[in-house]
Order: C-alpha cells, then sequence, then structure tokens
C-alpha cells in the first residue's frame, strides 16, 4: 500500500520539479584559467531623442551668454522666501540627429561621441569667443530590464556608460529561474530594432560588445526549463507539493503504527 503511493509521488515530483545546477546560475565560468582579458573601449553616441543639457562657458561670461538657450525664472508660491527659480531648458536631438544651437544654427550631431560633439561646438564657437568651455551631459540614458529578475523596470543612469552586470544588479540580479546563458538585448540601431543574445555564463563576456549598454536598450531574461514546468502545472505547486508531501509522510507514519 505504501508503495504504490509513494511511487506515484516520486514519478511526479521528477516531472513537475528539475535541480538548477551550478553551470546555470554561475557567471563567468572558469575565468581563474583564462589569461587577461582586455576591457571593450566604449564611448556614448549622441542618438536621436536624446536630451542633451549643454552649457557654454567663458573668461567672459557675458561674452559665453549668447550661446545658452534662454533660462526662465519660475516663483514657487510655496517657497515662503520668494526665492525664483531657474528652469534650464534643454536640447533634444532630433530624427535625424541634429540640434538647434543658439547662434550657429543646425548642427548634426547625430552617431558622435560626446568628445566629439564637444570639439565640434568648440570649433564653431572659437570664432566668436576665446576659448570657450563646453560642458555636455545626456539627461534621459535609460534602460529597461524585464523577465526572470528580482526588480524588473526602467532604470536612469547618471553615468552616461553601464554595463549589462551593473543594470542586472540595479535590478536585483536573476532570479535562479533567469537563463544566464541567453540574455536578449533589442538594441535601435539606423532606425532599426535589431536583437543580440549574450551569454554571461562565458568570461570572454566582458571584451564583447555588449558588456556596455547602449542608451533605450532593453534587455530580457528569459525563464528557464524549471519555471516553465513549474508554471504549466500552476503558481502554486510548491504548496501542492509540500502538502502531498505531509500527507504522505502522515500516512506512510499511520500505515506504520498500524502494523505494529
Amino acid at each position: 500500500m505504501r508503495k504504490k503511493i509513494i511511487i506515484p509521488f516520486i514519478l511526479s515530483a521528477s516531472l513537475l520539479c528539475s535541480c538548477v545546477s551550478r553551470e546555470q546560475l554561475v557567471y563567468y565560468q572558469d575565468i581563474d584559467n583564462q589569461q587577461p582579458i582586455a576591457l571593450n573601449k566604449f564611448e556614448t553616441t549622441i542618438k536621436p531623442d536624446d536630451l542633451l543639457m549643454i552649457i557654454v562657458s567663458a573668461t567672459n561670461p557675458e561674452a559665453a551668454e549668447p550661446f545658452n538657450l534662454t533660462t526662465n525664472l519660475s516663483v514657487d508660491p510655496r517657497n515662503q522666501s520668494g526665492t525664483a527659480q531657474r528652469q534650464q531648458q534643454l536640447y533634444l536631438v532630433d530624427k535625424n540627429g541634429n540640434i538647434d544651437f543658439p547662434v550657429i544654427g543646425s548642427i548634426n550631431i547625430g552617431n558622435k561621441t560626446k568628445q566629439e560633439v564637444v570639439e565640434t561646438l568648440k570649433g564653431k564657437i572659437s570664432q566668436y569667443i576665446t576659448n570657450p568651455i563646453i560642458n555636455l551631459r545626456i539627461m534621459n540614458f535609460k534602460v529597461s530590464v524585464k523577465g526572470e529578475v528580482n526588480r524588473p523596470g526602467v532604470h536612469t543612469i547618471s553615468s552616461e556608460r553601464v554595463s549589462l552586470p551593473e543594470v542586472l544588479a540595479l535590478s536585483g540580479d536573476l532570479t535562479i529561474y533567469g537563463k544566464r546563458d541567453n540574455i536578449l538585448i533589442t538594441r535601435e540601431e539606423n532606425n532599426e530594432l535589431k536583437t543580440y543574445r549574450v551569454d554571461l555564463t562565458k568570461p570572454d563576456f566582458v571584451n564583447s560588445e555588449f558588456y556596455y549598454l547602449r542608451q533605450n536598450d532593453m534587455v530580457y531574461v528569459e525563464p528557464n526549463k524549471t519555471r516553465v514546468n513549474s508554471s504549466a502545472v500552476g503558481p502554486n505547486v510548491s504548496i501542492y507539493m509540500t502538502a502531498i508531501s505531509l500527507l504522505l509522510t502522515t500516512t506512510a507514519l499511520i500505515l506504520t503504527n498500524t502494523k505494529k
């Protein structure tokens, strides 16, 4: 009787649940046996819809003023001191990679690095003022993460350079059900959405062109077989298995005591 109960349970459990192996969980496997890996050089480039803050300064502030966007002054009624708050206007890169810059006019900066844009602006502004200083910052650098991570969502990045491991850390890391060897990255290139696959278990991943993410990249972590199998049975499978296990244990004890 007891064997008839226990054997079907064991077979069912083996079908419903499969163990997650070490190879499925560990990042950068065998990296200790690898030679030092040179990091892939990466610089963020300007893309359409980027929101840029560009500030021009010089030894003579009045000379640089025409090259900065006009700022609006507004008074916050909740501020009892009535202090005016300065609202910085920003440059939006259009679909052709252009911005309209004061005095100079339209400038194409699409697909240029920040340093290249700074040098371009310096060259043009130097015709009007001596030794201009250009500060440029991307204000809406963001990436999104979905799937088998602990905290999926959109992350705004302040450093303008972020790696895939850093973004996954911001998302609370992968769950044990996430496939580490088949991360999907969706990226916009030349007005097309392209998809790429990344294997985080390989040590040479750090030299991949996808080690660093670009603005507006989308990362998706697929579920592994364990998650898929449990979802097929139902989200409460672990509760059911625990209840069945307890029931079988109780039944086995009763049968044992009955024979005595």
